[in-house]
């Protein structure tokens, strides 16, 4: 497995000299779909320094364009997809992460099956958009008080299931799984679709071992998957001098724990 921490070019030096592999920038920190291209170079420019890649970004789609409900512009969602995904091929971003809590918020009064149907056409959109540039949208389950669509393992399985294109695949983050007491099980029936893993405490969103909480039976789930990819502390951190190595060496021995149970 590679371990790495999500934040900007300014956490790379901690990030790097505490053992982890890369880090996890946003979409519009790394990639600026919403500025010109002298303003997105700029920015790649001053990302070449850094002492850690960025192969992975969260933070896909913004609030204001919806993807669900009324006011949906299938047009400008097309055209910022089609932004994101070539300036991350520039950029050698290998996946992108699908949260976008508020702009998949199904709206008060609007009809379910036709917001799942709306979920289902975004993916069909961005999926081969992200296959021609070599980039790979993960899907992530969020918590009941971010969103209330896609809020467990099994729900975003159904969704990549149905959109069903390699370049759209699963992600798991124990913060929302431990938040939402989500099952063991869905991570374990559904491990060939994983592309990314999250990870941080409930129900403060702290590095593993910064408070009480039991990781074990995520990491546990995730060894029965067979997953064996990137995994991001995203979460709070303060003293990350501190607490990213104690953390690194937690996580480290969670899987050497679960690989002994499979």
């Amino acid at each position: 497995m590679q371990f790495g921490v999500c934040g900007g070019a300014d956490l790379a030096a901690v990030a790097h000299d505490s053992g982890y592999e890369y880090l996890e920038c946003s979409v519009g920190g790394l990639l600026k779909p919403l500025e010109t291209e002298a303003a997105f170079e700029a920015g790649l420019e001053a990302w070449r320094g850094a002492k850690l890649p960025c192969p992975v970004l969260n933070c896909f789609i913004p609030g204001n364009l919806k993807m669900v409900g009324p006011q949906v512009d299938t047009g400008a969602l097309e055209a910022y997809v089609a932004t994101v995904m070539r300036r991350a091929a520039r950029a050698g971003v290998q996946v992108i992460v699908f949260g976008s809590g508020g702009a998949r918020q199904v709206p008060e009064g609007w009809d379910r099956e036709q917001a799942w149907r709306q979920l289902v056409a975004f993916g069909r959109m961005c999926a081969p958009l992200a296959h021609k540039h070599g980039v790979t949208i993960v899907v992530e389950p969020l918590n009941r008080r971010e969103t209330n669509i896609i809020n467990s393992v099994a729900e975003g399985a159904a969704l990549v299931r149905e959109v069903d294109h390699p370049s759209w695949r699963l992600l798991v983050d124990g913060y929302h799984w431990l938040l939402d007491n989500d099952r063991a099980e869905d991570i374990i029936a559904n491990g060939a679709l994983f592309g990314h893993v999250h990870v941080a405490t409930a129900p403060n969103r702290l590095p593993p071992g910064a408070e009480p909480c039991d990781l074990q039976p995520f990491f546990n789930a995730l060894a029965r998957a067979g997953y064996g990819g990137r995994i991001s502390f995203e979460g709070k951190l303060t003293e990350p001098a501190v607490t990213l190595p104690a953390a690194l060496v937690l996580m480290r021995r969670l899987v050497e724990e679960a690989r002994k149970q499979v």
